[in-house]
């Protein structure tokens, strides 16, 4: 347990060098489960030494939304006071999102 804390607590850390470094405009834990990612498809960090965390981690992922849903409640107001445009927001995003994964889809069918 305590290899597979330091392994992702390492990737994150690795995450927060490489921002700190670079003045890249990301998210450090992105940048670090990138890196994680790489590390596992390089072979230099075996499956086994993260599973039974990540595994605890991804069955419990539903409590880690719970502050931030908390959160939400405090800006009630003003979601009310911009509902529309948030949802108009919402939908026309999707909306790209899915027109755009649909035709990136169809493209490198073509060619493969």
């Amino acid at each position: 347990m305590i290899r597979q804390c330091a392994i992702l607590f390492g990737c994150l850390a690795l995450g927060e060098l490489v921002v700190f470094l670079t003045d890249l405009k990301l998210p450090s834990s992105i940048i670090g489960m990138l890196l994680l990612t790489l590390f596992l498809k390089l072979g230099w960090i075996k499956l086994q030494w993260v599973q039974g965390l990540s595994d605890f981690l991804v069955a419990n992922l539903g409590f880690f939304f719970i502050p931030p849903g908390v959160a939400l409640m405090l800006y009630f107001d003003i979601i009310a006071d911009q509902f529309w445009p948030i949802v108009i927001a919402s939908l026309v995003s999707t909306l790209l999102v899915l027109v755009v994964t649909g035709w990136v889809h169809q493209l490198t069918r073509k060619i493969k």
